[in-house]
């Protein structure tokens, strides 16, 4: 099993930025990527960025890229998402998550960080 825990999330003003955190404990060696997706009130959960755990590959939900970014350090079993410029729209709970293979869904999940943005 994959444990994922999120953290960073808090209140920000519109053009602020937040860095949020999910430390992964578990079968680490089992993670093929690591992924963050944010739900905001009313809405379906979206896919925000993702990350390959042992190769650095990145890709980024078309409209968030240049404001946000996925880093991760391996040594701290820790993924980030560097959010730049938030807007008001940015609002949602922020979740971690974790594949174990290419093919496979999203298997593991946080239980998320809630970001708000204030306009």
């Amino acid at each position: 099993q994959v444990q994922l825990v999120e953290s960073g999330g808090g209140l920000v003003q519109a053009g602020g930025s937040l860095r949020l955190a999910c430390t992964v404990s578990g079968r680490t060696f089992s993670i093929y990527d690591m992924g963050w997706f944010r739900q905001a009130p009313g809405k379906e959960r979206e896919f925000v960025a993702a990350i390959g755990w042992s190769a650095f590959s990145t890709v980024y939900a078309g409209s968030l890229k240049g404001r946000f970014t996925i880093s991760r350090d391996k040594d701290k079993n820790t993924v980030y998402l560097q959010m730049n410029s938030l807007k008001h729209e940015d609002t949602a709970v922020y979740f971690c998550a974790a594949k174990s293979s290419a093919t496979s869904g999203w298997n593991y999940w946080g239980q998320g960080t809630q970001v708000t943005v204030s306009s």
